[in-house]
């Protein structure tokens, strides 16, 4: 059984130096323990996908300007999310909006290469087995 994932949940990218809050904006319409519930479509940068913090990617074009810059030296720059897929997977059997779910489960891929994932749901008391 996975948590469904909602407005609070806590997230965090492999690339990135710290964690982030998922938000999820009420147009979905639908809301879990009173909190706007999210769908694989909750995956819009700094809109639904927070800030990390510094980003450490070696793909991304900030930390590589940086750390020419800095004649090879490592050096993380703030992160700018760049996550362009759905997140995945999504419940194979509960919809919002015509899109599956996501659950504590799921992850969203970031363009500089970050997985992001849940750390904490913002709530426990709805879950899914699909």
């Amino acid at each position: 059984m996975s948590a469904l994932l909602c407005q609070g949940s806590l997230l965090k990218c492999s690339f990135g130096l710290a964690p982030g809050a998922l938000s999820v904006l009420p147009q979905n319409k639908v809301n879990t323990c009173s909190l706007a519930a999210a769908n694989i479509m909750s995956n819009v940068p700094m809109e639904n996908i927070p800030s990390f913090g510094m980003c450490h990617s070696p793909a991304n074009p900030a930390v590589i300007a940086a750390t020419a810059a800095a004649l090879g030296t490592l050096t993380p720059m703030p992160c700018v999310p760049m996550t362009t897929a759905p997140w995945t997977p999504g419940s194979t059997q509960v919809t919002i909006a015509n899109m599956p779910i996501i659950t504590q489960d799921s992850k969203c891929m970031c363009t500089w290469g970050g997985i992001i994932e849940t750390t904490m749901p913002a709530q426990a008391t709805v879950t899914t087995s699909g």
